[in-house]
């Protein structure tokens, strides 16, 4: 073993005692490794959901990571004091010269601590919406929604986001806490259509359509109150008037879940588009041209020359 040794030496520099800690290193290393790889196949036997295994798997591998580092520091560093000291020349470098990984690494703490969304959610951040697929030291992913994609279907690709935008960019979650969403569709008919029918019509469609959802949407918010200061006074369905320049415009307004929004959208237009064309006195409005001469037309007393006289002028 001395002459192996002593042949390491003169090859690498390497002292005895440093080759010593090296080769205690390594065999930590691989011991840990195959604990590793023997739970995470004992986790995928015996979990089917795969949620919680991709779960349990990482909590496997952050839990031995962190042990390896403590094993290893305590090979090359004896006493406490010496490793302290190592671990803060170290973290003083670190944040000088490796800003950005120090920044993800404080934004996966802050991932594991808040929990601001975990694998599954829904959630958009610096302008990229998607699915949460993993979170790993220095970015989490998502499979990517919108986009050229109408409604928040998926695009099929998977987009990295380092963790350090958690802690720069606002961050919006579709699904945590309340797992609803308000979506709107405008309707838009002429003037001349029959806007109190048309009204009713939209009020029956959306109410057949989404019925189901209020009553869940109000389950989850009185929860969601309890962390939060959200407070709805309707969750039913409604539909609101106004005016608009090319006609009178219908807006319905209803919940529904994020993942449905589109399901529920072509649902409702295909209902409406039904009706409409079952009514004769309603029809779509959309921008046009048109010459209106108000001597004929319009109301009689609205017209030009049938209003009230001009006060006498003096002289």
């Amino acid at each position: 073993m001395d002459s192996i040794q002593d042949f390491i030496t003169t090859w690498t520099g390497l002292s005895g005692t440093a080759q010593d800690k090296l080769i205690s290193s390594l065999l930590i290393l691989l011991v840990l490794g195959l604990i590793h790889a023997v739970i995470r196949r004992l986790v995928a036997r015996r979990v089917e959901d795969v949620g919680q295994r991709y779960y349990w798997s990482r909590i496997v591998t952050y839990v031995l990571v962190a042990v390896s580092v403590v094993l290893v520091a305590r090979v090359w560093f004896q006493g406490v004091t010496s490793l302290l000291n190592y671990l803060g020349l170290v973290s003083a470098g670190l944040v000088i010269a490796l800003h950005d990984p120090v920044a993800n690494m404080a934004g996966w703490l802050f991932i594991l601590w808040r929990r601001p969304f975990q694998v599954g959610d829904r959630v958009e951040i610096a302008g990229t919406r998607g699915d949460v697929i993993d979170i790993r030291l220095f970015q989490f992913s998502v499979l990517e929604t919108g986009n050229w994609v109408q409604a928040d279907q998926s695009t099929g690709r998977i987009v990295h986001v380092p963790n350090g935008k958690v802690l720069r960019e606002a961050l919006a979650n579709y699904t945590k806490g309340f797992q609803f969403i308000w979506h709107e569709i405008p309707v838009l008919i002429t003037f001349e259509s029959d806007w109190k029918k048309a009204e009713e019509i939209l009020n029956r469609v959306v109410h057949d359509e989404v019925e189901v959802l209020g009553q869940g949407a109000e389950e989850q918010i009185r929860r969601t109150a309890r962390k939060y200061m959200i407070y709805y006074g309707k969750l039913t369905p409604i539909v609101y008037l106004e005016v608009a320049d090319s006609g009178v415009l219908l807006t319905i307004r209803y919940l529904v879940d994020p993942r449905h929004r589109r399901g529920t959208e072509q649902a409702i237009w295909r209902a409406i588009l039904e009706a409409f064309g079952e009514a004769d006195d309603i029809d779509f409005a959309y921008p046009t041209t048109r010459y209106y001469d108000n001597r004929m037309e319009g109301r009689p007393g609205a017209r030009a020359g049938q209003g009230p006289p001009l006060p006498p002028t003096s002289d």
